[in-house]
């Protein structure tokens, strides 16, 4: 998905609206991006369609980009590229647009244990990014047969504010090769472009979480309470 051709044509393409998405919270857009001859599709979620929110800053559009190159720098390739740009309804976030099979999602997907561990990775990747809103509709089905993890705008706050439908892994090891991967993080620190996108508190915040997953090992367990979020799918 992260091909350098995708990013070239996502940063300085020509953004054509073809509609508006349905059922999302924010104004949320099915955009045509054309360079040079090369086309795709991406979703186009300007700020100045954000609702405010009381326990979040404005500019939720820089949390998706923030999301995208967390997974980047994790190498796990979760969610589909992802950046911050010029659109026809003020500056956004442009994510490539996923063909997936929308009668898929986590709730159907978990049924399979062979696609368990890719499932762990996006739980693993809620945990670091604190995920307030993991619904299961949000876990996409790519043709790839990956699964990609989209609508990351509700992520990195300094509080806890989990709230995910992935419990189903909780007190069970971290595979091995997520904690390498956590482990390189933590002590490589965040890239550059990642902690610009985030404030001080922030960026220690998402160390601390890491850390602490390095050291215990272990999926959380359901806490209960508000870790749900609503509605589920």
């Amino acid at each position: 998905m992260a091909t350098p051709e995708t990013l070239a044509v996502l940063a300085r393409g020509e953004i054509t609206i073809k509609g508006r998405l349905p059922r999302a919270s924010n104004a949320t857009f099915l955009v045509e991006v054309t360079a040079d001859g090369a086309k795709t599709l991406a979703v186009y979620k300007p700020g100045r369609g954000e609702r405010p929110l009381w326990d979040f800053p404005p500019c939720l559009y820089r949390r998706e980009v923030a999301a995208y190159l967390l997974s980047e720098a994790l190498g796990w390739g979760l969610v589909p590229p992802t950046l911050e740009r010029e659109g026809p309804l003020g500056p956004g976030s442009l994510q490539a647009f996923i063909t997936a099979d929308f009668e898929q999602h986590y709730f159907t997907l978990r049924e399979n244990p062979a696609r368990h561990d890719h499932l762990k990775r996006i739980c693993a990747f809620d945990l670091v990014a604190n995920n307030a809103d993991r619904k299961s509709g949000h876990c996409l089905l790519g043709p790839d047969g990956g699964i990609y993890a989209v609508d990351n705008g509700l992520t990195f706050h300094v509080e806890p504010k989990l709230r995910t439908v992935i419990w189903d892994f909780g007190g069970k090891a971290i595979p091995r090769p997520i904690l390498k991967d956590l482990k390189r993080l933590v002590t490589r620190g965040l890239p550059e472009p990642l902690a610009a996108l985030l404030d001080a508190e922030e960026i220690e915040a998402v160390l601390v979480r890491t850390q602490g997953m390095v050291e215990s090992g272990r999926f959380p367990a359901f806490p209960g309470g508000f870790s749900l979020p609503w509605p589920p799918v």
